[in-house]
């Protein structure tokens, strides 16, 4: 018997509030913590507690221009009046939520799927709202599968990466984490720019990921000044 929140494939909302935050990056069976502090914002995740829990995560794409209502140019969807979007993004469901005296809500976002904009809708209490394509997503819901991945490799790029960007992590936590826990939860925290992250999000597969995510690292130490540990791809 499924536990009750758990969520399924069917149980994914025909309209979905969106919450466009650059360099943001949701991915399925990731954890992503948010301090939400915006009227607009706080309206979609009360709305979201009532209802299923689920909003989206999508980045804004600030290299394009805006267009008309429920117009496409290629890679975006949006309103005339708000910032452009990617195309794809990731539904979240809210795992946990504290409220604060100051009326912040601190959520943690469990990704469950991605999801293809086909259009956006009305707004609602001030956010945003699109109907989302799931199909093309639908093996995110399944358990991650195996990746072939060179630990020993992907922390020794880690470590550098970390030290050019001014980050402090317990690289030695990370060790204990599974291959495709590790390669997700790094590709969520490590700072890449939005369409370095927006690239990993539409990744076809987890190797496929991994894989960017270790040339990422490499590249990044090189941009930063640093040596790298090998030809760069």
């Amino acid at each position: 018997m499924r536990s009750p929140v758990q969520t399924s494939f069917d149980d994914l909302p025909e309209e979905l509030g969106i919450f466009p935050l650059p360099g943001a990056l949701l991915l399925p069976w990731g954890r992503l913590p948010l301090n939400v502090f915006e009227p607009r914002y706080l309206n979609l995740v009360l709305d979201s507690l009532a209802a299923g829990r689920m909003f989206g995560m999508i980045q804004p794409d600030s290299d394009r221009v805006a267009r008309g209502r429920g117009e496409s140019d290629g890679n975006v969807i949006s309103l005339s009046t708000e910032p452009a979007l990617f195309s794809v993004g990731c539904v979240g469901r809210i795992a946990s939520f504290e409220e604060t005296d100051d009326g912040r809500i601190l959520i943690a976002l469990k990704g469950l799927i991605r999801f293809r904009v086909v259009q956006e809708l009305e707004g609602r209490k001030g956010y945003r709202r699109i109907k989302p394509d799931y199909a093309p997503f639908k093996d995110d819901m399944m358990q991650p599968g195996k990746v072939d991945l060179d630990r020993d490799t992907l922390l020794e790029r880690l470590k550098p990466y970390l030290d050019a960007q001014g980050i402090r992590i317990n690289i030695d936590v990370m060790k204990n984490l599974s291959d495709s826990t590790l390669v997700t939860s790094l590709c969520m925290i490590c700072p890449f720019d939005p369409r370095e992250k927006q690239a990993l999000l539409e990744s076809g597969s987890l190797q496929d990921r991994a894989e960017s995510l270790m040339k990422l690292l490499q590249m990044g130490v090189f941009d930063a000044g640093g040596k790298p540990d090998g030809p760069r791809q």
